[in-house]
């Protein structure tokens, strides 16, 4: 075999995402198996490996596969240092990793977006930007998907997580990393009609923040049977609005009667900042699968 398929990649420079709020940006991760890929176009399609090859670099995944919560073949996740490919058993080497930056469109990162993508390197297609429209409700509960993905739900720490990376997407001008160092509760005040204040290792929230954070946790959280675990415990949907209703929430927020269907459709509306457009940017670094492609076919050649 050829010994280049054994070099080590170069070390990519990670972007820098320093002038985005951590609120506007989500980074996905997946892994392809290039085994399977070259044995798809060479054994089941035939194709002498010059021509898979060229075919395969310039392949680049959609979205849903690039950020699908549960990789579909030949793409697969994993933690482990040395994975394995779950299909063919491939080692390491046999693997290449796509990272993928979603930024959503807005005003205050139109800038920076255009400053990071001019600066991307642009030879062979190391980058693809990919630019989709979406509403803002199905950008909120792509927020949330992979917010779940993200958190260990068996560890109490992901409440404070969660109610961080809320008040991040609400709030992005804050720093947030700082306001959480050494936090250890949240707690609501009414002494404070809006914002936060920190006292030691408690922050504190103003009602309308904190009732939000419940219901966000609700909705990562939730299940059909148990209900949502929350800062307030583990809550049932009727539970949750009775809270929001009691507190005051539903009034201030001008949500009407109605079953508690319809209610939590107006509370989620209200939390995804109403009705209304917002495009999304996907930057695909292409990189290390453009390296372990060209090392895979020097093997074959």
């Amino acid at each position: 075999m050829n010994c280049a398929f054994f070099m080590p990649a170069a070390k990519k420079k990670p972007l820098d995402l320093s002038a985005f709020p951590p609120g506007d940006v989500t980074e996905y991760s997946t892994l392809v198996c290039l085994a399977c890929t070259f044995e798809i176009f060479t054994t089941q399609l035939g194709l002498a490996p010059r021509t898979a090859y060229s075919e395969i670099k310039k392949y680049t995944p959609t979205i849903a596969e690039l950020t699908a919560p549960t990789a579909l073949p030949p793409f697969f996740d994993s933690d482990e240092k040395h994975p394995h490919c779950p299909y063919c058993k491939a080692a390491k080497r046999w693997h290449a990793r796509f990272d993928t930056t979603r930024i959503e469109g807005e005003k205050a990162t139109d800038a920076a977006r255009r400053k990071l993508i001019k600066a991307l390197p642009q030879k062979d297609g190391q980058f693809q930007i990919l630019e989709v429209k979406s509403d803002k409700r199905g950008a909120f509960f792509e927020w949330l998907d992979t917010l779940n993905h993200n958190l260990e739900l068996d560890d109490d720490d992901w409440l404070l997580e969660s109610t961080r990376a809320w008040l991040a997407r609400r709030e992005p001008k804050t720093d947030w990393a700082v306001v959480f160092e050494g936090a250890a509760s949240i707690r609501r005040s009414n002494r404070i009609a809006e914002g936060w204040e920190k006292d030691g290792r408690r922050l504190f929230l103003a009602p309308l923040l904190y009732n939000e954070v419940l219901v966000v946790q609700y909705l990562v959280s939730r299940s059909h049977v148990q209900g949502g675990r929350t800062l307030e415990g583990r809550l049932t949907l009727h539970e949750l609005l009775r809270r929001l209703r009691y507190g005051g929430y539903l009034e201030q927020q001008g949500i009407v009667a109605g079953d508690q269907f319809e209610i939590l459709e107006q509370v989620i509306e209200k939390l995804s900042g109403g009705p209304g457009k917002v495009k999304l940017y996907y930057l695909v670094d292409r990189r290390d699968f453009l390296e372990k492609v060209k090392a895979v076919y020097a093997s074959y050649a």
